[in-house]
C-alpha cells in the first residue's frame, strides 16, 4: 500500500545518462512510496528494449544532425525526443503498481491546462482522436515501472525523418514500431509550455495519490556513471542479437550490383556480392572489404575506400541513397 510519494526531475537532457537514472530509482525504491520521475532528452530516437535499430531509425541521418540513439528496458516501439516532450516515469513494488491510478494522473494533469483526453487501448493515451502520449511497462524483481511521453511542441519534421524506415530492403527480428496519428498538445492549448505541464503533473500527481510529497531521494553517482556507459554503449545499443539481412541494388555506367549482407550484433556477418561488371574482381574485392565492417555508414565508407574496392566512389554514394 502507498503510504508516500516523491518527484525526482533529471537536470540533464543526455538520454542514456536518464535512462540510467531511471534504472537507478527502479533499483532503489522503497516498498510504499511512488516515485514520478520527470525527464527530458535532447534529439534523440529511444527504441524499444527487442527492437533493431536500423529498421526503426535512420541513424545517419540522426547522427549527422548531432542526435543520439538510445534504447529503453522496456518494449514497445520508437519513439522521438526533443526538449518539447516531457517523459515521466512512474516506478514502485509491483503491489503497488496500479496502471489506471497512474493514467488518471496523465489525464488529470491535462484536464488542468484544458485539455481533455481518452485512453486508447492499453498503451496510448489520445487527445481530439490523436496520440500524444505513448508508455510502456517494465517490471523486475519485485519492482516496476510505467513510463511514457507527453509531446508538447516536438518537431514533428524532425520525428517524421528520424523514424523513416530506410530504403534499403531489410528483413529483420525483433519488435517493429507502429506508427499512429501524433498531436501536439500545444495545438489544442496555444498557450501551453513543458513548464506549465510540467506543474500540471506535479499538481495532479499530488492529488489522485493524496499523499503529502516526500523529499526526493539520493542517488548514487558512481552507479549512475556505471549503468550511463551501459546505456551508451554499442554492445546494447546494437548488440541485442537481432540479426537482420539488409539488400540493396543499382546499376551504374560500368554495370548493376548487388549487396546482400547479413548483420548480426552491428556487424556485418556474411556477405554476397553479385555483378555483370566486366572486371571479375569487382564482385570478390567488394565483399572481402564489407566482412566483418560495423554497419554504419561512416564505416562502410572508410572500408570501402581503405580496401581500394573497384568503383568505389559508385558503391559509396548507393550505400548513402540508401537512408541507413
Amino acid at each position: 500500500m502507498i503510504d508516500r510519494i516523491a518527484i525526482y526531475e533529471s537536470e540533464g537532457f543526455d538520454p542514456h545518462r536518464n535512462l540510467a537514472l531511471e534504472q537507478h530509482l527502479l533499483e532503489t525504491v522503497e516498498g510504499g512510496c511512488c516515485l514520478l520521475y520527470l525527464w527530458r532528452n535532447e534529439r534523440t530516437v529511444v527504441i524499444g528494449k527487442n527492437q533493431n535499430a536500423w529498421t526503426e531509425c535512420r541513424t545517419t541521418e540522426l547522427f549527422k544532425d548531432g542526435g543520439k540513439l538510445a534504447r529503453r528496458l522496456s518494449g514497445g516501439g520508437a519513439v522521438y525526443h526533443d526538449l518539447q516532450n516531457l517523459n515521466f516515469t512512474f516506478l514502485m513494488h509491483e503491489e503497488d503498481y496500479d496502471l489506471k491510478r497512474q493514467l488518471s494522473v496523465i489525464r488529470r494533469a491535462c484536464g488542468l491546462v484544458g485539455i481533455e483526453t481518452e485512453i486508447s487501448g492499453r498503451n496510448d493515451v489520445l487527445a481530439s482522436g490523436r496520440k500524444f502520449s505513448g508508455n510502456a511497462f517494465y517490471h523486475h524483481e519485485g519492482r516496476a515501472y510505467h513510463h511514457g511521453t507527453l509531446l508538447v511542441d516536438v518537431d514533428s519534421a524532425a520525428m517524421s525523418r528520424y523514424l523513416s524506415p530506410s530504403k534499403a530492403k531489410m528483413q529483420a527480428k525483433g519488435v517493429e514500431s507502429v506508427r499512429a496519428r501524433v498531436v501536439n498538445l500545444r495545438e489544442l492549448n496555444p498557450a501551453l509550455t513543458v513548464g506549465m505541464l510540467k506543474a500540471a503533473m506535479e499538481q495532479s500527481f499530488a492529488e489522485i495519490y493524496a499523499h503529502p510529497l516526500s523529499a526526493p531521494p539520493v542517488v548514487d553517482e558512481a552507479r549512475i556513471e556505471e549503468l550511463t556507459a551501459h546505456y551508451a554503449s554499442d554492445a546494447w545499443l546494437y548488440g541485442r542479437k537481432l540479426p537482420f539481412t539488409f539488400r540493396c541494388e543499382q546499376r551504374f555506367s560500368w554495370g548493376g550490383v548487388e549487396l546482400q549482407l547479413s548483420v548480426d550484433r552491428g556487424v556485418i556477418t556474411d556477405a554476397a556480392v553479385f555483378s555483370d561488371d566486366m572486371d571479375p574482381e569487382t564482385a570478390p574485392k567488394l565483399q572481402a572489404a564489407l566482412l566483418g565492417c560495423p554497419f554504419s555508414l561512416a564505416a562502410l565508407h572508410r572500408r570501402i575506400e581503405t580496401e581500394s574496392a573497384p568503383h568505389a566512389r559508385d558503391i559509396i554514394q548507393m550505400l548513402t541513397e540508401q537512408e541507413i
